[in-house]
């Protein structure tokens, strides 16, 4: 059996092994498929049974030229670059990992508040710059320092990495309050769940952890800015366009939100002229939030764990059901 990765090199840029996929065939691995051309994604597939992808998307016109395909194991959570109904019209079968970074992504999370808290980089950099050496004093600081216990943050979506980040949260003494439209008894015994609007009115701190829906594509925009404490700082390591960009840059530059953290833009990789680029403090790293080599080790595993239970005629993760 002929195993095909489209685009290998995110998931395992060479310090994690293949050789697990080897007891279902033999595989070949492309580091990188060009995402918008079909002919090559076509190519590449082939005469293949099973695609493993990350990003590369596959349309109808990929899955109607591709009779053979049975089987696609998408290599993230999110599955929104399958045509999924496509897949099914094509009886293919479509898998996902639901659960892989749940700690990882919430500890980057705080990473970005505690760095827009204490602007560790930015001190660390002038001592080397030789500004301590020089300074009359025994210690110096260019922006205002802030100690987070007693502030409260709000968690817009309170599945497991919103919890996992309410229990960071309350174990550094702050007050956590949650929004999500589904509430469940485990994230009752973490904290309050409260309304949106409530949300958006008590909390010094939101730090996003939603899913990309129909009501929650900008759910951070001008309007729900204004309804925010003055001062307010916006986390986000979820979706990108959980966020009207142009709105929290225009709010940043006006002071209104104090400063924001970002894993995660609308278009990825970053478009030259997003106005969050030039936004004032605005901290944004490159999506890298689930990419720990632990968590990373555990989506491949869960991925051959997909896949054999799909050769098995027991699939798990199934998103085209």
């Amino acid at each position: 059996m002929k195993i095909v990765i489209l685009d290998g090199y995110t998931l395992n840029p060479g310090d994690l092994d293949w050789n697990g996929l080897l007891k279902f065939g033999w595989y070949e691995v492309y580091d990188r498929t060009t995402i918008d051309d079909i002919s090559e994604i076509i190519k590449r597939i082939g005469d293949s049974e099973i695609i493993l992808t990350n990003k590369t998307p596959l349309t109808k016109e990929v899955f109607d030229a591709c009779p053979k395909l049975k089987y696609v194991g998408v290599l993230a959570t999110g599955y929104n670059i399958i045509d999924i109904q496509a897949a099914k019209e094509n009886q293919v079968t479509v898998t996902n990992i639901p659960t892989y970074g749940t700690r990882a992504v919430a500890q980057f999370s705080m990473a970005l508040l505690l760095e827009i808290c204490n602007k560790v980089e930015h001190h660390n950099r002038a001592v080397k710059e030789g500004r301590w050496s020089k300074n009359q004093d025994f210690c110096f600081w260019d922006y205002p320092l802030i100690q987070l216990e007693g502030k409260t943050i709000g968690l817009l979506g309170f599945g497991r990495i919103g919890q996992a980040m309410g229990e960071i949260s309350k174990a550094m003494g702050m007050k956590v309050i949650a929004y999500d439209q589904y509430p469940n008894d485990a994230g009752e015994k973490i904290e309050e769940y409260v309304t949106l609007d409530e949300l958006f009115a008590k909390a010094d701190i939101i730090s996003l952890h939603c899913p990309l829906l129909e009501d929650t594509i900008g759910i951070i925009n001008k309007n729900n800015i204004e309804k925010m404490k003055d001062g307010v700082i916006i986390l986000n390591n979820s979706r990108g366009p959980l966020i009207i960009e142009k709105d929290l840059a225009q709010a940043l530059n006006s002071g209104k939100v104090l400063g924001a953290g970002l894993d995660v833009v609308s278009v990825e990789p970053i478009n030259e002229n997003n106005p969050l680029l030039k936004a004032a403090n605005c901290i944004i790293t490159p999506h890298i939030s689930w990419a720990a080599r632990e968590t990373r080790v555990k989506l491949l595993n869960i991925g051959i764990d997909n896949l054999e239970a799909f050769l098995e005629g027991k699939p798990i993760n199934v998103v085209n059901l």
